[in-house]
């Protein structure tokens, strides 16, 4: 599957000193993630991990690990799996949580779970971590990693608003059971930090990033 994050002939990002021709491999199917990269003017194409995620969440999880860690991992092995398959290719892999009481927030199984997390998050503070990983590259990257974390609240919900949200589908492939870049823009009273981070990719870290990667000498 291939996106192409500026047409040929187009405007490359201005922060990024961008080799001709070059076209970062985003290791994930997720259209927001897709989004905020055509927004950056980044060349790219969609390429997305095989199944390394589920069995290493689940270590982990089982294994007590802090959530930055957790997300950070899985943002490697995403991008380590599509870099085994494109040598000499940027990859950047991410992974994006929902972090409450020290518990680790993943996408819901069910409706019922999506319904649960939701009354959880309602009327508190809450915070999302999304993790960058790049591998490969020109200049062979074995592995430049980072995370941004944001804090989010919530307007307090009652069990019907929650029921009704539930049942647009919104919910059901996000990270806490909820996209703040959808209809669940309505439930979010304040944001502190990184507003990308809660759409599930930190422009300002992963430009950051890049610079150190591919403009080493800047």
């Amino acid at each position: 599957m291939h996106d192409q994050g500026a047409e040929s002939g187009g405007i490359v990002t201005p922060f990024v000193n961008w080799p001709a021709e070059m076209e970062l491999v985003l290791a994930s199917r997720s259209p927001r993630r897709s989004e905020l990269l055509q927004t950056a003017g980044i060349p790219f194409q969609c390429e997305p991990a095989g199944d390394v995620e589920a069995a290493l969440a689940a270590e982990l999880l089982a294994a007590g690990t802090a959530p930055d860690v957790y997300a950070r991992q899985l943002a490697r092995a995403k991008a380590n799996d599509v870099s085994s398959r494109y040598p000499g290719r940027l990859v950047l892999g991410s992974d994006t949580v929902v972090v409450l009481d020290g518990d680790i927030l993943e996408k819901p199984a069910d409706e019922a779970e999506a319904e649960f997390l939701l009354s959880r998050l309602s009327g508190r503070w809450h915070t999302v971590i999304s993790s960058v990983a790049l591998v490969g590259g020109p200049a062979r990257t074995p592995g430049l990693i980072d995370h941004e974390a944001t804090e989010v609240e919530f307007l307090p919900l009652n069990a019907e608003d929650i029921a009704r949200y539930v049942r647009t589908g919104e919910p059901m492939d996000k990270a806490g059971a909820y996209g703040i870049q959808g209809y669940g823009a309505l439930m979010v009273r304040g944001v502190r930090g990184c507003y990308f981070n809660v759409m599930g990719l930190p422009l300002a870290r992963l430009g950051a990033m890049l610079r150190q990667v591919l403009n080493p000498s800047a």
